[in-house]
């Protein structure tokens, strides 16, 4: 009947008012069970984010410390790189100094009592030599082989900085030494300018030497002083 409907409806109305006041106290209860875990939560965030200093303070101290490190170790590789050099440069200086003394005494431009100096040098067979040598072509080799270390000493002299206080004092000795393979050349080119067709040859090998010498106007200065005497001859 329509009253018997009402009254089901009236009771399942009421189950489900109750039914919902269940769930919220349900949820209440953990709402409320929620607020007491988060009580004393700034106490822990004010913990975290103390440590958090504190690392952060640790990472900037490891830095500094990388940093000084690294610092450290680039100094030392600099200073290992300069020592180095200093040694290559002693090397460089000695081997100038022994090859100039060396070439010294194959143009017999050493002094006699073994003192650097402009006296006791003794070249009175340096003519008789060129004239005895000339037509087998020995002179033209030795020449050669003058001019070959003499360029050496220069190159080496250019590469270490003429100007360096050590090859400052050994100037004018290797000025003499490139004076006097000019002068053993000069005698050659005119003994050999004298052996008519026997002689070609041993010019175009003399002027060679002259170009390695990079003193082409001493060579023609010769060549013209030499035709002179001929024609005056």
């Amino acid at each position: 009947t329509l009253e018997d409907l009402r009254t089901e409806l009236r009771q399942r109305s009421s189950d489900l008012n109750k039914e919902l006041l269940d769930l919220v106290n349900s949820d209440y209860e953990d709402f409320l069970g929620l607020g007491r875990d988060l009580r004393g939560g700034d106490e822990k965030v004010e913990e975290v984010r103390l440590g958090m200093l504190g690392f952060r303070r640790e990472v900037e101290g490891l830095k500094e410390k990388v940093k000084e490190r690294r610092e450290e170790v680039e100094r030392l590789v600099n200073e290992r790189r300069g020592i180095r050099e200093q040694i290559v440069l002693g090397r460089g200086l000695l081997e100038a100094e022994r090859l100039i003394e060396d070439l010294e005494k194959r143009l017999m431009l050493a002094p006699k009592d073994g003192k650097d100096g402009d006296g006791g040098e003794d070249r009175s067979d340096s003519a008789e030599e060129s004239e005895d040598d000339t037509d087998n072509g020995v002179e033209v080799v030795k020449l050669r082989r003058h001019a070959e270390q003499y360029i050496f000493i220069a190159k080496l002299v250019r590469n270490i900085g003429p100007e360096h206080p050590f090859l400052a004092k050994l100037e004018e000795r290797i000025l003499r030494l490139r004076q006097t393979v000019l002068i053993d050349l000069s005698s050659a080119l005119k003994q050999a300018a004298t052996d008519g067709e026997d002689g070609k040859n041993a010019i175009l090998e003399i002027l060679a030497v002259y170009k390695m010498m990079e003193a082409w106007k001493e060579a023609t200065s010769v060549l013209k002083e030499t035709r002179g005497l001929k024609d005056r001859g």
